[in-house]
């Protein structure tokens, strides 16, 4: 009575979607918003970099100076993104930074002096990086009442906003549309975007699910209480390097994503001798596969569980990108180069997942730690790849794809298996 036609009951509930309640929906819609105006906000600003750097009169030293104020910026102040994410909610942090980061792209589209570009990305990025951990937290809060994976889906969004905003970025440098003029009115509306969409945003606190804790403190004195508090700070010390390993896979997504965005074209036009349409295909490749790859990651994810989507398509990037270093071609390079973005689409994701579900930590606080791994490798892989280039060639430098490619596929195995959602 318990099967029919080869199908068990369990398979049958298996294949039977639930449906999720309205305020997930209306709240996926939401938090998918967020993600989509921060993405454009971030991308409208790159394609007119050469305009203030003109502007202004700085040398390529002093411009990139300034650009590493925004990276500073989301390192030092991500520290503390998961305790306000943890102290007001991710909903009210989420609207409050992406206002300030609306705000804030006026006045880098005003700044007369590499000192008021410099703090004005530097704000830019701490904003940013307060609002990637609120918006990760919320969306974590809506997967659960999905009870399967929309994070991957959600990170796909983030990319669109960024075609998006580089795209009408373009369009307004083509016209010559002043700075100032162009960057209020993409601030503006993007805000408004978020301000409908907050409404719909999931009430009360944020909350995880978190491993029975031991108290130890009220049997400090006793040989047993001892033993168990030993214990507890050893859980809480594993707990710690746990969510560093996780935003060390996020960092090798990370690394190979900027690889492949600062020197694709850099290698593709020089050492292999490509035209300029086909040198700018390796970064495009990367970017639309990558945007791709994660708004069909889910189902993969909900099928097989992060560990092996993430480890194969790891391996995915890793290999073919080897083969295209080994035997260096355009073609087969903007292959590699796009089939690294596939595979690297859903590491962030999923280190993001699993650090914010790490035991013992508040909402938010496993993110900011994993986050703050990550920032740190955008310091630090450009300038790395660079130097190694110019000691050792492009082709060299870009090895770090690869190897990348190895470290996560070692990382990935801490992420969960096939996760069975109730």
């Amino acid at each position: 009575m318990h099967r029919f036609s080869g199908w068990s009951l369990q398979h049958f509930s298996e294949a039977v979607v639930i449906e999720p309640p309205s305020e997930a929906r209306h709240a996926r819609v939401a938090v998918a918003t967020l993600f989509f105006a921060n993405g454009a906000l971030f991308a409208s600003c790159v394609p007119r970099y050469p305009e203030m750097k003109n502007s202004i009169g700085l040398s390529n030293a002093a411009f990139g100076a300034a650009i590493a104020g925004y990276a500073l910026g989301a390192l030092l102040v991500g520290l503390i993104a998961g305790f306000l994410v943890s102290r007001w909610g991710s909903s009210p942090v989420a609207l409050v930074s992406f206002g300030a980061a609306a705000v804030n792209l006026a006045l880098v589209g005003l700044a007369p002096t590499w000192a008021a570009l410099a703090a004005a990305l530097f704000v830019a990025g701490a904003c940013d990086t307060v609002a990637d951990v609120a918006n990760n937290t919320h969306s974590l809060r809506v997967e659960a009442l999905y009870k399967r994976s929309i994070l991957n889906s959600l990170h796909g969004l983030w990319s669109i906003g960024a075609v998006v905003g580089a795209i009408t970025s373009g369009a307004a440098a083509g016209l010559r549309l002043p700075l100032v003029l162009h960057f209020a009115i993409v601030g503006s509306v993007l805000l408004t975007m978020v301000g409908i969409a907050y409404r719909f945003l999931l009430p009360g606190g944020d909350t995880v699910e978190r491993p029975p804790q031991h108290d130890a403190g009220d049997h400090s004195s006793s040989p047993d209480g001892q033993t168990v508090g030993r214990a507890v700070q050893r859980w809480r010390s594993r707990t710690v390097w746990t969510v560093l390993a996780l935003g060390m896979l996020a960092a090798t997504a990370q690394v190979m994503e900027d690889a492949g965005s600062t020197w694709s074209a850099i290698y593709l036009s020089g050492e292999l001798g490509a035209t300029a349409f086909v040198a700018s295909l390796g970064f495009g490749a990367l970017q639309a596969s990558q945007t791709v790859g994660r708004l069909l990651a889910d189902r993969l994810v909900d099928r097989f569980g992060d560990r092996d989507v993430a480890r194969y398509g790891a391996a995915l990037g890793g290999l073919t990108m080897f083969g295209a270093l080994a035997v260096p071609m355009p073609l087969t390079t903007v292959i590699a180069f796009g089939l690294v973005g596939l595979g690297i689409g859903t590491l962030i994701p999923a280190g993001m997942r699993a650090a914010n579900a790490a035991p013992g930590l508040s909402p938010g606080v496993g993110l900011a730690m994993a986050g703050t791994v990550l920032r740190v490798s955008g310091l630090v892989a450009a300038p790395v790849v660079g130097s190694v280039a110019d000691a050792a060639g492009l082709r060299v430098g870009l090895a770090a794809i690869p190897v990348a490619a190895l470290v996560a596929v070692i990382l990935a195995g801490g992420l969960p298996g096939k996760v069975a959602r109730r």
